[in-house]
Formats: structure tokens, C-alpha cells, sequence
């Protein structure tokens, strides 16, 4: 019996039915291998996927620091998408920084019944006359959609009183099937509200935005140190201690650079179409995989002084880190890795894991579509289903005033088959053969797949972490980075590296027997005994 029949074997015909094209298991990885994803979970089944509120507010709009971002909804709603998250951010010049605050409109059962929209009104009054932003977001919860109230209304009401920019976010959290169709509906309204209405031009010569960044332990921080450090300017981070006032101006930049390809590949491509910027794809984390991001940037831009300045801070960033992973290698070399995260971490995380001698043995996403995982030629073959036509698709056309190409399209096709110029290959290929690859995994996957594969470390998020430590297997979740970090570019990868061996070198988990193991938790007779 393989891998993934001994994974399904004990499902019933219903779920088994559902689950079999969820589950992969890879004989040659290389070959194109197809995989169900961005469909519903199972009622019931104990899956570690958000909501679409989630996905918009928690993940794309959150960390905006000079943003106050309303929840229109239960209190609850509002505190996971802020307190689960650590997305840092410094105040700027005026001594801003509102993503300490979470800002809730706390609906209680008389604003259900008799509408929410005045106390919408009201707490925008208090945030303007206490924290005078230059941009309020609303995003609705699942009652706020089931009501009626019109937050779009509220937010036009609130520019013709304050003169200042709201944008209202329908992101029920009953829409799509996961946080991912969130930041398709953040997306959208960023480009269509936010990108393109300011006027600030670069100042040096090569600018990029970096987009899908969060800024999580301060990944962001270290990816912008070694960027500015080569000569680029970063024009804004999608959003990572992003803001308002930059992401207007993104319009400008040459160059995108698109890291968690799920999340923010939608403005990357209307990015594209309505200014002519090209996108590449990215990845600073891990070491090779950051040296080769760097290169590719510098490829695209090819500029003598650019690539030289290029290839000295890659040799001296090289050297600074050189014994510390020498040594950290040492001690995992031979390990086995289990990856389940959001985004496009479970790919990202492996390439961190090669450089340190860990083989990953599973690996999956929580809210991935195929593309993410067989690579962006498949999109054409995806089929779209009624979960996500609920989901605007917006239609972009060339700025008159903003449009410009920086390559010609001879040098695009050219430069396309050397670099990942607008390109993604997905996880998949990647993976190594007997692997297993599981879309939209569960609690009962997650125990079948850690008896199966004994891995030494499972990576994956807050809602599993301790199911997983519980079976005696040290868990690091790369939602927040168990209050570490950053794990991005070189000096990242030695704290990830340091994290992973503490861990596995800590043998407590060995010695945790759960209670059910010994006495039962459930006891009963079975019909007709004595």
C-alpha cells in the first residue's frame, strides 16, 4: 500500500472522494504532476485554512502602519487578525504607527437586528478626531454581509466629511473557500483605489516594489537592508511596513518583485497591464535562493555597475555567514523536514532547508490554487468554480500618463527564457521523488503523515503546532515565527538555522505521552453485551 492510500485508507467513501486529488504522492517530481486545490474543505474536518476576512484584513491590509483599519464586526474577528500576526513596523516621520491598535466597531446583537451603519459612522468619527490618519479601510465580517449594511456608502460619506481616503472592503468571511479569495478582494481595491494617485518619483536610478512581504519577524527589514545596500530604492513593500503614502506611488518603480506569488500576484499582473511594469519572482529566503533573486534582478536591469556592486555584497554577505551555517549544517545534515504553511512559505522554506542539509519529505499549503503548485502554465486549464466568481475580477487598461516599457519585448522573450521573468514553476517541482505533496491538509492528515514519514521537524502554523508537539515532534510555526526572526536573506538564515537546531536538539518532546495513550478518554458498551 503507498503513501497516500495508506493516508485515505481509513476515510469514508464521501470524504475519501473529496480528498484523493488533494493528495499527491510524487514518483518523478519532474514530470507535470496534478493536484486539486482552491476548493471547499469538508464541513467538520479540523482544516488550518483561514477565512476571506482574514486574507484581506489580517494578511494584505494589516501590517499598513499609517492606516486605520476597521473591522466591521464581532470583536473576535478583529482581535485574531491582529493579535496571531507579527508584522513589525516603525512609526514614520510623524510618529504614526497604528497597527498597535485594533480597531473594531464590536457588534453586539441589537446593531444585527437593527443595522450597523451608525456606529460604522461613529467610530470613524473617533478615529479621525483621535488618530487623524490620512487613509481609513473598513472590511466587513460575515454579519455585516448578511444584513446589508452598505460600508461602501459609509466609506463615500466619510471622504465627503473628513477629505480624506476610505476604502470599504466587502470581504465577508463566508466568501471563496479561503483567505485567498481576501487578497484577491485587497488586491483589487488597492489597485483600483490606492496605486497610481501619488506623484512622490524615485530618486535613484533602479526602484523596486516588493510585493507579498508582511514584514514577519522583519523579514522585510533584512530583504530591503541588502536591496539598498546593492543601490535600489524601494519604493513601497506590499505591505510589510508598508504605507499608504508609499503604495501610492508604486506606479513608479521599475520593477516588481513578487515573493509570496499567492497573495499579491493579482497586482503584479494589473500592475503590468495598466503601467508596463514587469514582475519577476522571487525568493529571499534561503541562501541560494536569495543569491539567485539578486542576480536575476540585476539580469534584468543589465547594468555593469549594478551587477558588480551585486556580486560584492553577495560575496561579503557570503562571508559573514559562512562558518555559522558551516556549522549549523553540521548539525542537521541527514534531517527530515514537514512543511504545511499559507502563501508561498511551504516552497520558500525548502530551498532554506537544502542549504542546510534537510530533506523535506511532505509538504503542502493551507489556501494554495494549482498554479502554486504546478506552475503558472497551468492557469489557462484551471476551471473557475461558483466559490470564486463571487470574487471581482477587474479589467485593467494602459495608463495614458503612467504607461512605460523598460524592455523591449525582443528583450522581454530573451531575458524570459534565462530568468523567472514573470514565471513561477510552483512547489511541485521542486519536491523529491516519494514525496508527498497535500493540499489543504487537516489534523488526522497531519498525525498519518508524521507515522509515515518520521519527520525530525514539522514547520507549520499556530492551530497544529501543538498537535504536532503533543505526537513528539518539535514543531516551529512560520506564521509568526514562535516570536523570532527574521528569517529572510543571509543573516535570516542563520536564525533560522540556530531556531531549527535548537529545536530539534531539545529532547523534551520525546518524553510527552499524551493522556489518551494510557487512560481512556471515552469509555462505553457496545449494544447487546453483557
Amino acid at each position: 500500500m503507498d503513501k497516500r492510500t495508506k493516508i485515505l485508507d481509513n476515510y469514508s467513501a464521501r470524504v475519501f472522494k473529496n480528498r484523493k486529488d488533494h493528495i499527491v504522492e510524487l514518483e518523478d517530481a519532474a514530470d507535470p504532476q496534478s493536484i486539486a486545490a482552491n476548493s471547499r474543505a469538508i464541513p467538520g474536518v479540523m482544516t488550518n485554512r483561514g477565512c476571506c476576512y482574514a486574507g484581506c484584513k489580517g494578511v494584505v491590509l494589516g501590517p499598513l502602519k499609517d492606516v486605520v483599519t476597521i473591522t466591521h464586526g464581532p470583536i473576535g474577528c478583529g482581535f485574531y487578525t491582529w493579535g496571531t500576526r507579527r508584522n513589525k513596523a516603525k512609526a514614520g516621520d510623524d510618529g504614526k504607527n497604528f497597527i498597535e491598535y485594533s480597531f473594531s466597531t464590536d457588534m453586539q446583537e441589537p446593531d444585527i437586528v437593527f443595522g450597523g451603519e451608525k456606529k460604522l459612522k461613529q467610530a470613524i468619527t473617533e478615529a479621525v478626531e483621535i488618530f487623524k490618519p490620512a487613509c481609513i479601510m473598513i472590511c466587513s465580517t460575515c454579519p455585516v454581509g448578511l444584513i446589508g449594511d452598505d460600508i461602501h456608502a459609509v466609506a463615500t460619506w466619510t471622504e465627503e466629511t473628513y477629505k480624506i481616503k476610505c476604502v470599504a472592503y466587502s470581504c465577508e468571511g463566508y466568501k471563496g473557500v479561503s483567505q485567498s479569495a481576501g487578497h484577491h478582494i485587497a488586491n483589487n481595491s488597492l489597485m483600483k483605489y490606492v496605486i497610481g494617485t501619488g506623484d512622490k518619483a524615485p530618486t535613484q536610478k533602479f526602484s523596486v516594489n516588493i510585493l507579498g512581504e508582511y514584514n514577519i519577524g522583519g523579514d522585510g527589514w533584512e530583504t530591503s537592508r541588502i536591496l539598498k545596500r546593492i543601490g535600489y530604492e524601494v519604493i513601497s513593500v506590499f505591505t510589510g511596513d508598508g504605507s499608504y503614502e508609499e503604495i501610492k506611488n508604486a506606479h513608479t518603480a521599475n520593477l516588481n518583485l513578487v515573493q509570496c506569488h499567492r497573495s499579491i500576484n493579482y497586482i503584479a499582473e494589473m500592475m503590468k497591464t495598466k503601467y508596463g511594469i514587469d514582475w519577476i519572482k522571487v525568493n529571499f529566503i534561503g541562501v541560494d535562493e536569495t543569491v539567485r533573486s539578486l542576480r536575476e534582478m540585476a539580469a534584468y536591469f543589465d547594468d555593469a555597475d549594478l551587477t558588480a556592486r551585486t556580486e560584492a555584497v553577495i560575496a561579503d554577505e557570503l562571508a559573514n555567514i559562512a562558518d555559522d551555517m558551516a556549522y549549523y549544517k553540521s548539525k542537521l545534515q541527514g534531517k527530515k523536514a514537514g512543511l504545511f504553511c499559507g502563501g508561498s512559505r511551504s516552497h520558500h522554506y525548502q530551498n532554506l532547508l537544502a542549504d542546510l542539509g534537510v530533506e523535506t519529505v511532505v509538504a503542502g499549503y493551507e489556501f494554495a490554487h494549482r498554479d502554486d503548485y504546478e506552475g503558472r502554465e497551468v492557469i489557462p486549464t484551471i476551471k473557475t468554480d461558483a466559490d470564486s466568481k463571487n470574487i471581482e475580477e477587474m479589467t485593467v487598461t494602459p495608463d495614458e500618463k503612467h504607461f512605460r516599457l523598460l524592455l523591449s519585448k525582443e528583450k522581454f522573450e530573451q531575458l524570459a527564457k534565462a530568468i523567472d521573468l514573470e514565471a513561477y514553476a510552483g512547489m511541485i517541482k521542486d519536491m523529491g521523488n516519494g514525496t508527498v505533496v497535500v493540499d489543504d491538509f487537516n489534523h488526522y492528515e497531519t498525525e498519518q503523515l508524521i507515522e509515515l514519514f518520521k519527520p525530525d521537524v514539522f514547520y507549520s502554523g499556530v492551530k497544529d503546532k501543538y498537535v504536532i508537539q503533543k505526537i513528539g515532534v518539535v514543531s516551529r510555526q512560520l506564521h509568526s515565527y514562535d516570536y523570532s526572526g527574521p528569517y529572510a536573506g543571509f543573516k535570516g538564515a542563520v536564525n533560522f538555522a540556530r531556531d531549527t537546531t535548537m529545536g530539534v536538539s531539545t529532547p523534551a518532546w520525546n518524553y510527552v505521552t499524551p493522556p489518551w495513550r494510557t487512560v481512556p478518554t471515552l469509555e462505553g458498551k457496545i449494544g447487546g453485551e453483557e
